[in-house]
């Protein structure tokens, strides 16, 4: 067979993403969630290859716009539905599909790639890193209590249909966006993610539920949940999945986690995909029995590596020369002069002599802010080739809110 990448049409999609799935184990899925990501998908940013009249490989990519430091929204590849059938491993599909993206992503004029990698391992060697986390966590609600700010008393909390609100939540979740780094705005379509709710995913738990924290006739927060009732010998031992939640302040924040707390029957909060910063865990009297587990989250690709660094800001001024490895895309290696400040930066090609030497890799996990390059020095991946270059690009890169994505795709 050959390794020729195409892109998929739209009558083949059924057969395309029957591959994605069976190489995702082959469980169906439900109509409402193949309908969605049937709507989604971007036909002219879908890949792949065939051998004879089998599909073997399947790759996506979404057109995003994501929050970087600064608050700038910048147009990013979100990568997707990236699928190998398993009788065909080691032969360069992936390869040549990671090819024919990264120069359709170059070629669009974008900067950026991110992805949400099913194995983190993979995708290194094609220059994405790591660089963001997620936090979840399983809270014993017996026993923990919370402590809220001033202002939550007056908050009004009211039970919706999770459809009949989605207007109201889609505007509280636009108005974070700018404010942390990785945050994907929707696109119109994208808003239906939040409302999927099959049967399969559920585990025995109530269909999705909805509560909004409003003040003065403004809708400030929402969170969606579902409840699991269970009874033991000593009564009842209930379950709430909090799917997600956002407010526009504390007070509408701690007014929603006060409620999951104390739904009746209930005695375990669990939590995922949240920011590793997350507030509660300031206003929980034992963060021991809230089990807190961190776990990889947005994998970063700066495709264009002077305009990546121009699009976003930095939190302290920074004047330094990178040396770039980037063997899978080498219209970025070499010396990069990069000079900004929180106003703004500017990254050009130059010939002086380098200060930091890292791959592409490394630049896109520092990228947003969550992870710093001096971390990454002390593992080895940075070396410092001026002294005090190191501190004075760690700390410029650094963001004053930990980046996070909200979501998968």
């Amino acid at each position: 067979m050959t390794t020729d990448v195409r892109v998929l049409r739209q009558a083949d999609w059924d057969e395309w993403y029957e591959s994605l799935l069976r190489a995702f184990g082959g469980v169906a899925e439900s109509s409402e969630e193949r309908e969605l990501w049937s709507e989604l998908t971007e036909y002219d940013r879908s890949l792949g290859v065939r051998d004879g009249k089998d599909w073997v490989g399947t790759a996506g990519a979404f057109s995003f716009r994501v929050t970087v430091p600064g608050g700038a929204s910048v147009p990013a590849a979100g990568v997707t539905m990236v699928s190998v059938a398993a009788t065909h491993r080691r032969r360069g599909v992936l390869t040549a599909m990671m090819r024919r993206q990264l120069d359709d992503v170059r070629a669009a004029g974008e900067a950026l790639a991110v992805l949400v990698a099913s194995e983190p391992a993979i995708y290194g060697r094609f220059g994405y890193g790591i660089a963001t986390s997620s936090l979840s966590a399983e809270i014993d609600t017996a026993r923990v209590r919370l402590s809220v700010p001033p202002g939550t008393d007056g908050v009004k909390l009211r039970y919706a249909a999770p459809g009949d609100v989605l207007e109201a939540c889609e505007a509280v979740y636009a108005r974070l966006v700018p404010g942390r780094p990785g945050m994907l705005a929707r696109r119109p379509g994208w808003q239906r993610l939040g409302l999927l709710d099959p049967a399969s995913e559920r585990g025995g738990a109530s269909p999705l539920q909805c509560v909004v924290a409003e003040r003065d006739g403004e809708t400030v927060g929402y969170t969606r949940f579902r409840v699991k009732p269970e009874w033991g010998p000593a009564g009842h031992n209930g379950v709430v999945t909090m799917v997600d939640l956002e407010g526009l302040d504390p007070a509408a924040r701690a007014a929603l986690w006060r409620f999951l707390f104390d739904i009746d029957l209930t005695s375990t909060l669990r939590t995922r995909s949240r920011p590793v910063d997350d507030a509660w865990q300031h206003l929980v009297s034992d963060i021991r029995r809230c089990q807190v587990r961190l776990k990889d989250s947005l994998h970063v690709r700066l495709v264009e590596v002077g305009a990546a660094l121009e699009a976003r800001t930095y939190q302290a001024p920074v004047d330094v020369v990178f040396e770039v490895e980037d063997a899978f895309c080498p219209w970025n290696e070499g010396r990069w002069r990069l000079t900004g400040d929180a106003k703004g930066a500017v990254c050009v090609r130059t010939e002086d002599a380098p200060d930091l030497a890292l791959s592409v890799r490394e630049l896109g996990a520092a990228y947003l802010g969550g992870v710093s390059l001096a971390s990454l020095a002390a593992a080895g991946r940075v070396r410092e080739l001026r002294q005090g270059a190191l501190a004075e690009a760690a700390t410029a890169f650094g963001s004053t809110v930990a980046p996070w994505l909200p979501h998968g795709f």
